[in-house]
């Protein structure tokens, strides 16, 4: 049980890390209008164990949310988005269940379920997070337009990243 604490804890400092020291920096776009932010700090939220209670699931990424916004000075965008994601995370691990059901024990990682299982599943609550953390930024639905580009680039910048994350460290848990 504490091994599993501890490696939660070690994947959220470093992303957090990794998200405010090197994703932070990155900037992809015109001056005015930045079409790609890589954000790769949601892989905490989606690799936590499938046992984790809804409650706590949302606390974490409620807490995850909040530590990138004092490092960005976005107060609550990120936090926003992260208990958003979190909250929907049981609808989508629900719709995308497999046959045989979930090993409870399991983090939903591409080594547990498959690649393509954990593609579809990352990119849904990967796209769910992007749109909702752009719409609280603009704050409005006059720039749809802008939302969904910036939705759409960053999600191709971002999952490119979650998937080398999944080659390289291929979390066991």
């Amino acid at each position: 049980m504490s091994n599993i604490i501890f490696k939660q804890v070690f994947r959220f400092i470093g992303l957090v890390l990794l998200q405010v020291l090197v994703f932070q920096s990155v900037s992809l776009g015109e001056e005015n209008f930045n079409y790609v932010n890589v954000i790769v700090f949601p892989i905490f939220i989606l690799l936590l164990p499938i046992r984790t209670p809804h409650a706590l699931l949302i606390f974490l990424g409620f807490l995850i949310g909040i530590t990138v916004d004092l490092f960005y000075q976005t107060p609550g965008i990120h936090a926003s988005a992260s208990v958003f994601s979190a909250f929907v995370r049981p609808l989508v691990l629900a719709n995308m269940e497999p046959r045989g059901g979930y090993n409870v024990n399991h983090s939903p990682t591409k080594r547990n379920f498959g690649f393509s299982w954990f593609l579809g599943y990352s990119s849904i609550l990967m796209l769910c997070h992007l749109f909702f953390y752009f719409s609280v930024e603009a704050f409005t639905f006059a720039y749809l337009g802008q939302i969904i580009m910036r939705t759409v680039f960053s999600f191709f910048a971002s999952m490119a990243f979650i998937i080398l994350f999944q080659f390289i460290l291929d979390p066991k848990d």
